[in-house]
Order: structure tokens, then C-alpha cells, then sequence
């Protein structure tokens, strides 16, 4: 896995200023929406301890911002051994590349096809970003074993800090192939701004009343 400097990252004719607003709006909104939403997140929290046996936080480890690994934080959206049973369900993947999706994925509980549905299964991540480990807009992070596949021009998308959201998750989700997935998180390096990233916090927002892309 190649890696990237922090001096590349700002020579993408993005300032310091802007690294640095970026960041101190992630701290804000994140530490605003564990407030404003934590109602919701406790009565998912208990439904997800009540329908299945199970953490209610699935911590995973993703690769981030120049390669560096993290574990990321989701609300558990599937039966506990779901990933002991990816190999036996790889023939029915549907997503192209490295990548893992199925429609009607017989490993989602209830509670999770409604939480998949409304994006609600992502909040954890807001501590993520907290942490410094996430932003709220940047490429959505990939698990080590699909970045081992990268090609080099693929790995450009780990100059920016995983986000919670990007052009990816709000322009079609499941129905993007890899590769076009990876072009769209190319091109939010290329194009991001303070402006880019509150137009993807806002139309993000829209998610939590249902995406019909998501599954």
C-alpha cells in the first residue's frame, strides 16, 4: 500500500486555512449531533440489544487518511457472525472490484434494514471524527483487504481523511460500481472546499428520511 505525506495533501492547492476550518467544523457538528441525536441513538441501541445476541457497536478496521489503519464504529446492522459467513455468500455478490454487496443480504436483522435504510447505522462514526481519525465530508474508508487491491491511481484516494459522508453516499451508493466509486472520491479530493463539504452535510442529511439506494 503506497504512502502519502501530509506535505502532498497540501499541495492540492488547498490551504492550511482550510484544513484547519475543516477540522474545527467537524468537532462542532459532530459534538452537536451526538447531542441533538442521541435519543435516537439510545432507543436503536436498544432495540438492536433486544432483537439479537451481540455488540451493539460493530467496531471494524478500515484503512485511512496515507494508509493508516483505524476502527471505525457502526451500530451493529447484522447477525453477529455475519463476516464469518462472507465466503460462503461471495457467489452472489453484486458489486464489481473488491467490493462486498448484496441486495436482501440474508445477514441484516430487522432493525439494521431500517437503520442501512435511513443511514442511521453510520452515527457512531461521528466519534471517529471526534478522534480525528474521520472527517464529516471526505471518501468513504475501505477495508484493508479491498486497498490491497488497489491500483496506484486508486490509492490517491487516501490523501484525504475518511469522511462520514461524500459524493459517493449521496449520489446512488449501491447502484455505483467500484471503479466509479473511486472516481467520485477522487474528484472530491479535486474539487473540495468549505462550500463542497456543507452542500454534502446538508443533502446527507436528507438520508436520515430514507435513501431508496441504500441496503
Amino acid at each position: 500500500m503506497e504512502m502519502y505525506s501530509k506535505e502532498q495533501t497540501l499541495k492540492n492547492n488547498k490551504s492550511r486555512l482550510y484544513f484547519l476550518v475543516k477540522r474545527l467544523m467537524d468537532i462542532v457538528l459532530s459534538i452537536l449531533g451526538l447531542v441533538l441525536l442521541s435519543p435516537v441513538m439510545i432507543i436503536v441501541s436498544i432495540i438492536i440489544k433486544f432483537e439479537s445476541e451481540g455488540p451493539i457497536i460493530f467496531v471494524q478496521e478500515r484503512v485511512g487518511q496515507y494508509g493508516e489503519l483505524f476502527k471505525m464504529y457502526k451500530f451493529r446492522s447484522m447477525i453477529d457472525n455475519a463476516e464469518d459467513l462472507i465466503e460462503s455468500l461471495k457467489d452472489k455478490n453484486e458489486m464489481s472490484g473488491p467490493m462486498f454487496k448484496i441486495t436482501d443480504d440474508p445477514r441484516v436483522t430487522k432493525i439494521g434494514k431500517f437503520i442501512r435504510k435511513t443511514s442511521i447505522d453510520e452515527l457512531p462514526q461521528l466519534i471517529n471524527v471526534l478522534k480525528g481519525e474521520m472527517s464529516l465530508v471526505g471518501p468513504r474508508p475501505n477495508l484493508p483487504r479491498e486497498v490491497r487491491k488497489f491500483t496506484p491511481y486508486q490509492n490517491n484516494k487516501l490523501l484525504a481523511k475518511p469522511g462520514l459522508t461524500c459524493y459517493w453516499q449521496v449520489m446512488g451508493r449501491n447502484n455505483i460500481d467500484f471503479e466509479e466509486w473511486i472516481e467520485l472520491d477522487i474528484k472530491y479530493i479535486e474539487d473540495r472546499s468549505l462550500w463542497v463539504d456543507i452542500k454534502l452535510i446538508f443533502k446527507t442529511i436528507f438520508l436520515l428520511f430514507g435513501d431508496k439506494n441504500a441496503r
